[in-house]
This record gives structure tokens, C-alpha cells and sequence, in this order.
């Protein structure tokens, strides 16, 4: 029977404990296990390589991205991480001129050790991806919607157009989660998340998978975790479990939120720009439609006034928390040039576009009503 990605999300691994019949799938937490007898075992021998918990959590995500395996690892980065052992010191890798703060510190700390040589490119637009593809990279990283300026990348076109040249392409999907969107089935070879976003959601884990749609490459990425020791623990694997069973109605429930609150600083004299692609003005609005089931909870947007209007508005929100990370029941707002985007050089911030009047929200659960008011609050005191 072919089950929905809800069903999967909601009920992947229930009731199929053979010892006791446990309903929920149980924990394992012992970090070795016992040989039947001499060179035979039951399938596990050492936590770090392979546990139970763990695997239950790889063929989830899996099963929800439409691979052919997943590997849990120890947080987003570390998933990033094990995606770059397979470029070769004269490998070119292509990355979004504008990602996320800690993913541009790696490649960029990698390429200095030799690991690899990296160019940085605007993938929003098509003349840009093609030039940069005659280079002919070994692997092409996309993040779609970008942190933080929800910028959106062309799955398909970048895909197809880097499988002509030989390239792998690999996605991150962490602020759409599968529940918005499968970029393997837009041609991607590779899918990383921060399973401490939305997957997990509660932020109470940190986090990280990598989905391969090749088994030959799940074998590889297997091998390379075990040999470095990145696999995540069992606890936190069953903790992420558990928050996958939520993960439709919660992020339904929030990219709703969302949606309202993208209008409502839309028409707010205090707002110079939303960034936000469910918003039809969005540049990226058209292929987030269709490439996306959904616009996601993610949304950032610039204030009018400067510094000192945006130290007055973080500094009165009440429902909404300063705090970095994203993804979970609680909303979160964001300085990206002092927190997420802090290890930029101004530089670097003028070319990703991210000015110091931009927030970036990470709206939750909460009462609709509650969250703009909070905002309507916020704004009113950011006036100078």
C-alpha cells in the first residue's frame, strides 16, 4: 500500500516492536550491542555506525523525501559537512551568493584548508547559474527559500542544467521541510536539512540529515559519517521522531500565520520591504508556486529607520523572542547582521543583500490576532 507523506510523517514505524508490542517505537540507547556468536551479529554492533532509533529516523525523512536512503547526523552543518567529502581538492563547488551565515563560514574555511575551490553565485538568475556552470563544477549547493532574504532557485532548471555538465546537485530544504517541498523529485541528487528546524520542531534538538537519491551515494555518505563520527545520538533521533508526527499540521497551521502576517507588514508605513514568496509581488512568487505545496513560515522583512528603530522594535516584542535558530511552535525574530549573518565581513553582507534594518521572522503557533498586535506594538515604538 503507497501511504501519503502524512501518513508516513504520522505513523511511519508504529506498532512494529516484536518484543513487546510497543506502539510507539522504542528507544535505543545502549552504544553496543551483543554478537550472536563469533563474526555474527544481528545487525548492529556499535552505536556510532548504525542504531536502531537512529535508522528509525533515517527511513522517515527518507521515505519523506523520496530517496533512496538518509543519514542522521549530529546537527545541520555536520550534514553539510558530509556532502563535501565527495569534491577532490581541484573540484569546483557552486554556492548561493546569499546563504546562510554558517554554511558560507564552512565552505569558505574548507576551500582555504584546499579541500575543494568554491565560486559564489546569485542562482536566482538563469544567465548567472549558466555561466557559472561552464566552469563545470562538481557539485552545485542550492538554498531554497535563501536564509534570510527568502530568495528563490529554480530546482528543475538548475538541476537539469547541471546534470548536462556532470554536476550533483544538492538542496537545502530546511525552511520548507518535505512537507512543502521534494527537490529530488525536481532532479536533485542530494537533500541536507537542520533537523532542529522544522522537522523536529520544538526546538529542543540539534540536528542534521542528508537524503541521497543514488544508493551507491548513501553508501558513500554512510561510511564517511561512521568514519567521523557526525551520526547523530539516539536520543535526539527519537526526539526528532516524535516531532515529525506533527510536522503537516503544525507547519499548515503556521505558513497560515505566516501568510497574515507577510500581508499585514506589507501595508505598514513603518515597513520598507517584505520578503516573503507567498506574496504575489515576490520576484520568486510563480516558481515557489510551483515548485512548492506551500510559501512556508519563514519571512523577513526591512524596517524604516534605521538601527535604533530596529534595537526599539526587538527590544518590545513580547509574543515574538530574540532568538536565532528557526522552525519551531514558538515565534522568533532575528537581526541576521548581528546573529545569523554576525561571521559576515560588511562586504559580504552588502553583496548577500542583508542590510542592518532587516529582521527575520520565524512565525509560530500562536494566535493570529496576538502576533500582529505584538508587531503592531513593536512597530509603533520603533518610530523615530
Amino acid at each position: 500500500m503507497e501511504l501519503s507523506p502524512e501518513t508516513i510523517a504520522a505513523a511511519n514505524g508504529v506498532a512494529e516492536d516484536k518484543a513487546y508490542g510497543a506502539v510507539v517505537p522504542p528507544l535505543y540507547l545502549s552504544s553496543t550491542y551483543e554478537f550472536t556468536g563469533f563474526d555474527a551479529h544481528r545487525g548492529y554492533d556499535y552505536s556510532r555506525a548504525t542504531n536502531p532509533t537512529r535508522d528509525q529516523l533515517s527511513d522517515t525523512i527518507n521515505r519523506l523525501e523520496g530517496g533512496a536512503g538518509a543519514i542522521i547526523t549530529s546537527s545541520g552543518m555536520a550534514a553539510i559537512d558530509l556532502v563535501l567529502t565527495i569534491l577532490k581538492p581541484d573540484d569546483l563547488l557552486i554556492a548561493p551568493h546569499d546563504c546562510y551565515g554558517g554554511t558560507l563560514r564552512l565552505l569558505s574555511a574548507r576551500a582555504a584548508q584546499g579541500h575543494f575551490r568554491l565560486a559564489l553565485v546569485d542562482q536566482t538568475r538563469e544567465e548567472t547559474v549558466v555561466a557559472a556552470l561552464e566552469e563545470r563544477p562538481a557539485l552545485v549547493l542550492l538554498e531554497t527559500p535563501s536564509n534570510p532574504l527568502m530568495r528563490i532557485t529554480d530546482i528543475e532548471m538548475v538541476s537539469a542544467r547541471a546534470r548536462a555538465v556532470g554536476a550533483k546537485i544538492v538542496v537545502d530544504n530546511t525552511f520548507l521541510s518535505p512537507a512543502l517541498q521534494r527537490p529530488i523529485s525536481l532532479g536533485a541528487h542530494m537533500v541536507v536539512h537542520s533537523t532542529t528546524k522544522y522537522l523536529n520542531g520544538h526546538s529542543d534538538v540539534v540536528g542534521g540529515a542528508v537524503v541521497a537519491a543514488d544508493a551507491d551515494m548513501v553508501e558513500h555518505l554512510k561510511a564517511w559519517a561512521n568514519m567521523t563520527g557526525v551520526t547523530g545520538a539516539p536520543f535526539d533521533a527519537f526526539l526528532t521522531l516524535r516531532g515529525i508526527r506533527t510536522l503537516f499540521p503544525r507547519i499548515e497551521y503556521q505558513q497560515r500565520n505566516a501568510a497574515a502576517v507577510a500581508e499585514y507588514l506589507s501595508a505598514h508605513k513603518m515597513v520598507d520591504a517584505v520578503h516573503y514568496p507567498g506574496l504575489p509581488s515576490h520576484p520568486g512568487h510563480a516558481i515557489a508556486a510551483r515548485q512548492q505545496r506551500g510559501f512556508g513560515a519563514m519571512l523577513s522583512f526591512e524596517i524604516a529607520g534605521g538601527p535604533e528603530s530596529v534595537r526599539k522594535f526587538v527590544e518590545h516584542v513580547q509574543v515574538f523572542t530574540l532568538a536565532e535558530s528557526l522552525g519551531g511552535v514558538e515565534s522568533l525574530v532575528a537581526h541576521p547582521a548581528t546573529m545569523t549573518h554576525a561571521s559576515l565581513s560588511p562586504n559580504a553582507l552588502r553583496a548577500a543583500g542583508i542590510g542592518h534594518n532587516l529582521l527575520r521572522l520565524s512565525v509560530g503557533l500562536e494566535n493570529q490576532s496576538d502576533l500582529i498586535s505584538d508587531l503592531e506594538e513593536a512597530l509603533a515604538s520603533a518610530r523615530i
